[in-house]
């Protein structure tokens, strides 16, 4: 069965975990720049006006993780 993904795709995780070598992970880190630039922007502002509870829940993600980290 397929795994669901958020922003990167499992072979992405590895290239940018360096498991495919240096050209590969400068690959997969622009991509993921340009995702976050570009689409999550687009995503972020349709949450914004659409459903805000939503957006709510994936900053709390992303906030709890980094509030462990530090």
């Amino acid at each position: 069965m397929a795994r669901s993904r958020a922003m990167l795709t499992e072979r992405e995780r590895e290239q940018l975990a360096g498991e495919h070598g240096a050209d590969r992970k400068y690959q997969a880190t622009s991509r993921a720049r340009r995702r976050i630039q570009e689409e999550l922007t687009t995503d972020i502002r349709l949450l914004e006006e659409h459903q805000p509870d939503l957006l709510a829940e994936i900053r709390d993600v992303v906030c709890a993780d980094r509030e462990t980290d530090e």
